[in-house]
C-alpha cells in the first residue's frame, strides 16, 4: 500500500467510494487521485480515487496491487472490538460466500447472517425454508448465527426489517459488515445510507470482485458506526475469471426460472462454455433441474460427442467466454459424484443442478472453480 497519503487538517483523506487512503503520486497504487480531481473533491466534500471514478462512470476496472493478506490485516481488529457482526452471503452462491475461520476474525461477537439476492430464487420457495437451509449451511462451516435475515440490496427488499433487527441486536454497539467479494455488501450499505441520509450510491459498487479496498465508517446517531469491510477474496469464485460483460450473463439479473431436462444415461449438458454435467450411470431417463441465469445458454448432446463439441464451439456457440477471452478461462476439470439422495451439484458462481438419487454424474468447471454436492435446497 502507498504511504504517500494526503492529509488535510491533520486527518488522512480517504476515498468515499472504496475507503482507500488518497494519494497523488503513484498511479499504480490504490487511492491514486490526480491533483485537479483531489481539489474538486475536497471542495465538494466527496473525494473519489481515480479507480472509483472510472468504475462509477465507465464501469471500468483498474487493477491495483493489493494482496489477500492486506485484506485479512484490515479485518484483524474485529475480534478485539465489542460489536455486532453482519455476515452477508450471496444466496445464489452460498458455498462460495462462506469465510473459512470467520469465528477467528470476529472472536466472541455475535453474528447476524444475511442472505442477499433473495429475489433471484424461484418464488415457490418458502422463506422460512431458505432461512433454515442457510443456517444449516452456516453451521456446517462452523458458524453459529444468532439470527438469519433475507434481503435484496438491489431492490431494497427486506432492508427495513434488517435495520430494525440490527438496531435491536447491536445494543448500542458498532456494526461490522463482512463478506467475501461480490456478495452485495456495498450495495446493502448504500441502501442503509440512502434510508438514513437520502444520499444515493455513495459507496462504489460493481459486479467486479474486490471493489471496497479499505474499511468505510458510516456514523450512527448514537456515536457508534457501521463499518463496511473489504470483501475477502475467494479465488475459486467464477467472477475472477470473467469480464464485466460476461459476469452480467452469468449473475442472475431477475428471478430464476428453473429449466428441467429429461436426460438419458450418457448424455451431457453444457452451461455456456463455463461448465458441464455428464449423466453417466443410471437405469433410465431422469429429470435434471438447472438453476442458473435465465439467459445463460444450455446445450444438450451425447456424452461421446461432448469433448469434440466443446473444442469446436467454445467462444462462439458456447459463450461466455467470448471468442476474444476464451483463452483466459482455465481448462475444464471434472469431478464425479455418486448421488445417494436428491442433491444439488453446485458450480460456484454459476449455479446448481438438482439431480435425483441413485445415479452417478460428472461435473466440470474451470480449474480453480469449486464444484461440490449438497442436500437439495428445493
Amino acid at each position: 500500500m502507498s504511504t504517500n497519503e494526503v492529509i488535510v487538517d491533520g486527518a488522512v483523506v480517504r476515498c468515499i467510494g472504496c475507503g482507500a487512503k488518497v494519494q497523488t503520486e503513484n498511479k499504480d497504487e490504490i487511492g491514486y487521485t490526480p491533483q485537479s480531481a483531489l481539489k474538486n473533491g475536497l471542495a465538494k466534500g466527496e473525494v473519489y480515487c481515480q479507480r472509483c471514478f472510472r468504475l462509477r462512470h465507465y464501469n471500468e476496472i483498474v487493477p491495483v496491487n493489493l494482496s489477500d493478506d492486506d485484506f485479512l490485516k484490515l479485518l484483524s481488529n474485529i475480534s478485539t472490538t465489542d460489536a455486532l457482526i453482519v455476515f452477508v452471503v450471496d444466496i445464489f452462491d452460498v458455498n462460495g460466500s462462506m469465510i473459512p475461520g470467520l469465528q477467528r476474525f470476529v472472536g466472541d461477537n455475535q453474528i447476524l447472517l444475511v442472505g442477499n439476492k433473495v429475489d433471484v430464487l424461484p418464488s415457490a420457495i418458502k422463506q422460512n425454508k431458505i432461512k433454515d437451509w442457510l443456517r444449516q449451511r452456516a453451521n456446517a462451516n462452523g458458524i453459529r448465527p444468532i439470527d438469519v435475515e433475507l434481503v435484496s440490496a438491489k431492490s431494497n427488499y427486506g432492508v427495513d426489517h434488517l435495520l430494525l433487527k440490527v438496531d435491536k441486536l447491536r445494543k448500542g454497539r458498532s456494526v461490522f459488515v463482512v463478506g467475501v467479494t461480490n456478495v452485495g455488501k456495498s450495495t446493502l450499505i448504500n441502501q442503509i445510507i440512502r434510508q438514513s441520509s437520502g444520499i444515493k450510491d455513495l459507496i462504489t459498487t460493481s459486479r467486479f470482485p474486490g471493489t471496497t479496498l479499505d474499511q468505510i465508517d458510516i456514523p450512527l446517531d448514537d456515536g457508534q458506526q457501521i463499518v463496511d469491510t473489504p470483501g475477502i477474496i475467494q479465488p475459486q469464485q467464477m467472477a475472477h475469471f470473467l469480464s464485466g460483460k460476461e459476469l452480467k450473463l452469468v449473475n442472475p439479473q431477475k428471478r430464476i426460472k428453473p429449466r428441467v431436462y429429461q436426460l438419458n444415461p450418457e448424455q451431457t449438458l453444457f452451461f455456456a462454455g463455463l461448465g458441464r454435467l455428464d449423466y453417466r450411470d443410471g437405469r433410465s431417463k431422469k429429470g435434471f433441474t438447472v438453476y442458473m441465469e435465465n439467459n445463460l445458454y444450455i446445450h444438450r448432446t451425447k456424452l461421446e460427442n461432448a469433448d469434440d463439441f466443446y473444442e469446436r464451439h467454445l467462444g462462439d456457440l458456447l459463450t461466455p467466454p467470448s471468442e476474444g477471452s476464451k483463452n483466459s478461462i482455465p481448462s475444464l476439470v471434472s469431478q464425479t459424484f455418486k448421488v445417494e439422495e436428491k442433491s444439488d451439484i453446485v458450480i460456484e458462481g454459476l449455479g446448481w443442478i438438482t439431480v435425483p438419487n441413485g445415479i452417478s454424474v460428472t461435473a466440470w468447471a474451470p480449474k480453480g472453480v469449486a464444484v461440490l454436492i449438497r442436500p437439495a435446497m428445493i
